[in-house]
């Protein structure tokens, strides 16, 4: 038979109940239950998980961190967010503040010339990817047309501006003048 699995007492049970019922974030409601459960009724890591609805393994993991660690076991920043950033939102702006000044005076920026001086801020080399998915966070979106079509024939273009003037030369069918030409 499993053993009873028990929380130590970092915190008072009243203080966890209060973590549990009052956190905003759902995944640290939801291990501020788990340690409350095992607070205050200790039991089978099976029978806290079935009560909670997790995983036996959650219960294991969580129980034994919080145990060796404490309350900064349960309180981690959780999932998502920017862990592998080169610079922080603000120093970004502060970054590209100069590339928008030129933007307002007509003086066209290219991905290119921000990923270099975007390299010799960091001191590293990044992909392009990562100097697209800058620009696109603070707003700034290709707005320059493309010189020439990928498709397009030169030959072909030239035949068609040598046969358009013929073609403007021939007669249109005349416009009829009066209402009662119709009818």
């Amino acid at each position: 038979m499993a053993g009873v699995t028990r929380a130590a007492a970092h915190l008072p049970a009243e203080e966890v109940a209060r973590r549990w019922k009052h956190d905003p974030r759902p995944h640290r409601r939801q291990r501020w239950l788990i340690i409350y459960q095992a607070l205050v009724d200790p039991r089978t890591a099976e029978q806290i998980a079935k009560h909670c609805g997790v995983a036996t393994a959650t219960v294991h993991q969580l129980i034994s961190a919080y145990n060796r660690r404490g309350v900064a076991a349960v309180e981690t920043p959780g999932k998502g967010g920017r862990r592998h950033q080169y610079l922080t939102l603000e120093q970004e702006q502060q970054f590209l503040a100069p590339f928008f000044a030129q933007a307002k005076v007509g003086t066209i920026s290219t991905a290119a010339q921000i990923q270099q001086a975007f390299e010799a801020l960091v001191g590293t080399e990044v992909a392009e990817s990562t100097i697209r998915r800058l620009l696109d966070r603070h707003g700034w979106r290709k707005l320059v047309p493309r010189p020439v079509h990928p498709k397009a024939d030169p030959e072909e273009q030239t035949a068609f501006k040598k046969t358009l003037s013929s073609r403007s030369k021939q007669q249109l069918p005349p416009v009829l003048s009066r209402t009662s030409d119709l009818f």
